[in-house]
């Protein structure tokens, strides 16, 4: 299959506005679950989700944590601009950024653009008996991307014991999703967490783990199922449509991952096989892979250029193929040297995966996820997953009035074996 020129017509579907959940359900677990297995569907609560898998098995989850990522500021004119942080610039980790007194710098989409060319924001702030005001600058001969929403700004600050988390804590507003239309609540900031959230980062959350509750997580520890946890930064980008007729021309958002040498070791005691919650953590796991098959080849290259392209997989005719013949075995086998040869615990490196109808999934054997939007590339993913069987689940979960997209009912799919 030439994965770049699908048409991403072929993955449409009607998706009433009444299926879009608003609002969670009351209780975490208590969501419905579709369960298909390789071909066959079916129904339960997300409760009994352990029932479905395998003993001893690894199953992996997006430690992420959703940051209060819009800011609001006000113009002497009275103008509102909007500040949404997508990723940081100074410091560019993550753990530092957050951690920052007095200064940092942050790629931002800016809502409002046009009233505000030139000149600096600021608002009066209070905290630990501080008052003090957080200024915002464009930074100089700073002009918007391509897709207009990488604009770099520098946050100041004159208070010397105050972190940026501090301040997004208590002037950010959590982002939900634009499709539920309508404000943030103040019963957002738990439901659109994970309950095993813990490293913040991301403007968006891994939403199948929304379902799990500790009594779910207990139920998995109790069946013999080895947890573990990755880092993938959730960008405004999971959000962005595909545009183009093909998927060739579409862009993929790059994000941010850290994957600790346990979770590696954990892998390979588990013959590189894993249950993915979420398409986060699938996206992780996969990019392992080609980031181990890059050492392979230059065993000195930097954190930096282990970075996998959105095609990479599909370069020279591989269509997700095992490269030159590099098992998964030896890829993850090459990262836990290369952790090893520079002290590190854990990898820090970035994703633009795009994994859709052609390629061969080399980690991720059962998936946990929502119902995605139609034409969108994890409904992509989800198709690859599935060897082309999407439609049967999103048929039965639109005639068996399942809630769709963040907010809604999730699935456990195991696919057919080759």
């Amino acid at each position: 299959m030439d994965t770049q020129h699908i048409r991403i017509s072929d993955y449409n579907y009607t998706l009433p506005d009444d299926r879009i959940a608003r609002f969670p359900v009351a209780q975490r677990d208590q969501s419905k679950l579709l369960i298909y297995n390789k071909g066959v569907v079916s129904e339960d609560t997300f409760f009994h989700l352990t029932d479905y898998l395998p003993q001893g098995a690894l199953m992996v989850f997006n430690n992420t944590k959703v940051i209060q990522a819009r800011m609001h500021f006000r113009k002497e004119t009275g103008a509102r601009i909007e500040l949404f942080l997508m990723e940081p610039v100074d410091p560019v980790d993550y753990e530092l950024v957050f951690q920052a007194r007095h200064r940092c710098v942050w790629h931002c989409m800016i809502g409002n653009l046009k009233k505000w060319k030139e000149g600096s924001l600021g608002r009066t702030l209070e905290l630990k008996g501080c008052r003090f005001t957080l200024t915002v600058t464009r930074m100089p001969n700073s002009t918007a991307s391509a897709n207009g929403t990488h604009i770099p700004v520098l946050f100041e600050w004159d208070a010397a014991d105050v972190s940026f988390a501090e301040i997004l804590e208590s002037m950010g507003e959590l982002p939900i999703p634009p499709y539920l239309n309508r404000a943030t609540e103040e019963s957002d900031k738990v439901t659109y967490q994970t309950v095993y959230s813990k490293i913040k980062g991301s403007v968006a959350a891994p939403t199948a783990g929304l379902h799990f509750t500790d009594a779910v997580l207990g139920a998995i520890d109790a069946k013999g199922i080895e947890r573990d946890e990755v880092t993938l930064h959730v960008g405004a980008g999971t959000f962005k449509p595909v545009k183009s007729e093909e998927i060739a021309g579409h862009e993929m958002h790059s994000e941010y991952v850290v994957v600790h040498r346990h979770t590696l070791e954990r892998l390979l005691k588990h013959h590189c096989q894993a249950i993915a919650v979420g398409t986060t953590s699938v996206r992780t796991l996969e990019s392992l892979y080609y980031m181990g098959v890059k050492l392979h080849y230059h065993p000195d290259c930097t954190e930096e250029a282990l970075h996998v392209n959105q095609w990479e997989p599909y370069e020279d005719g591989r269509d997700g193929k095992l490269v030159a013949g590099i098992s998964v075995e030896q890829a993850l086998t090459h990262l836990l040297h290369y952790l090893d040869a520079h002290e590190l615990e854990a990898l820090h490196a970035s994703t633009q995966i795009i994994i859709a109808p052609g390629y061969e999934y080399k980690i991720v054997r059962m998936l946990v996820t929502n119902f995605h939007q139609p034409q969108s590339t994890l409904l992509l993913l989800v198709s690859a997953f599935l060897k082309g069987d999407w439609k049967a689940v999103y048929s039965y979960a639109l005639s068996h009035n399942f809630r769709f997209l963040s907010y809604g009912d999730s699935s456990l799919l195991i696919p057919p074996t080759k």
